[in-house]
């Protein structure tokens, strides 16, 4: 049985939710109707998810996710609206530690309850998978709780062959996939890279399109690399990290002076957008493979491993986030499992493994 703490100020979306949870027979559903009431409710009910809503009254979702995370860490799903400021505050969730967010209808919510219901119910089920890290905020939790905190003990897996191979010919592309948990891990990929690596970076994140301009500001502000998202056809450069909008798909093409990355509508036959599997696909239909390094990391179901598997058969490099850090060993470990990845690393050190992989050029004097 999964226990889900369902906190929204409005009666009405707390009875929608509850309703469609208790549909599904693994779900014991509680309801909170505001932050202060929900961190009461943390020790009675002991929650194994909590859905919770970003704007209330009397503590908003920020504030609430913070004292969750100290009091008694718990997977929560963030519930935002479709606006930049549902955006920005939902990136700063994430950052607290919430595993996953979906978005609420727009309208009238009872109208388009249940076609909102199962990626709903699917979340919350994943939610009840996730791992959070035991370092996260582990001095915080001790002085909140003035006592200590036991770490889960987890299995670690090798990092790859002890000797590394040459490092690729000539220019090439990072190509990365990722989706619960993904901004949080993007930021640990990117933020330790210099504004000197020499390879464009590309990045498929599982959002809605409200989500990732926000999402591509925010990383910009945090890296030395330029990052932005990718809307109309760029040319690909060095020192950038592009970042595909949402709900379309990001696709490398080609042009008279050379490749470019682009915005693709979204093709049906690719059930998640920007799809990391189409976005490989089209790397390697303009570049050689051995050419490519497929990056992929947490998140939910298998998009990218089909095509990193076969990117590493035809000469191309891949790196898969090892399973202990990441929230859904999901994508990965379907990479992992197809013997499609030539390194498994853990988050922290995916950069320096990159940097190993494609070194920085020594600046000319």
């Amino acid at each position: 049985m999964i226990k889900v703490l369902v906190v929204d100020d409005s009666a009405l979306v707390r009875k929608l939710f509850g309703r469609v949870l208790s549909n599904e027979p693994e779900f014991e559903v509680a309801f909170a109707r505001d932050g202060v009431e929900a961190l009461t409710r943390l020790e009675e009910f002991k929650p194994d998810v909590i859905t919770l809503d970003v704007q209330m009254p009397q503590m908003n979702g920020l504030e609430c996710l913070d004292r969750i995370m100290l009091q008694r860490p718990s997977p929560v799903v963030m519930v935002s609206t479709l606006t930049e400021e549902g955006a920005d505050a939902t990136l700063d969730a994430l950052r607290l530690g919430a595993v996953d967010f979906i978005t609420k209808p727009t309208g009238a919510v009872s109208l388009l309850i249940d076609e909102f219901a199962p990626t709903f119910t699917a979340k919350v089920r994943m939610a009840a998978a996730a791992k959070l890290p035991a370092s996260r905020r582990l001095k915080e939790r001790l002085q909140f709780r003035a006592g200590a905190a036991a770490s889960r003990p987890s299995v670690a897996r090798p990092e790859g062959p002890e000797v590394l191979p040459d490092a690729p010919p000539g220019d090439g592309i990072v190509l990365v996939g990722t989706s619960t948990g993904g901004p949080p891990a993007l930021e640990a990929l990117l933020a330790p890279l210099p504004a000197s690596f020499p390879w464009p970076i590309l990045v498929a994140q599982h959002m809605p399109a409200s989500f990732t301009g926000p999402l591509a500001r925010r990383l910009d502000g945090l890296c030395a690399l330029n990052v932005v998202e990718t809307v109309s056809p760029l040319p690909l450069q060095a020192g950038y990290v592009y970042i595909g909008r949402g709900d379309a798909d990001i696709i490398v093409s080609k042009r008279a002076r050379g490749p470019v990355v682009m915005s693709a509508p979204a093709k049906a036959n690719y059930p998640w957008h920007p799809s990391t599997d189409r976005l490989v696909r089209t790397a390697m239909e303009n570049m050689p493979a051995r050419q490519l390094i497929g990056v992929l990391m947490t998140g939910m179901g298998n998009d990218g491993a089909e095509a990193m598997a076969e990117l590493r058969r035809g000469g191309g490099q891949t790196i898969a986030e090892a399973e202990e850090t990441a929230v859904v060993w999901g994508m990965p470990g379907e990479l992992v499992r197809a013997n499609g990845a030539t390194w498994v690393v853990p988050l922290p050190k995916i950069a320096s493994r990159l940097l190993t992989m494609v070194p920085v050029r020594a600046a000319r004097p």
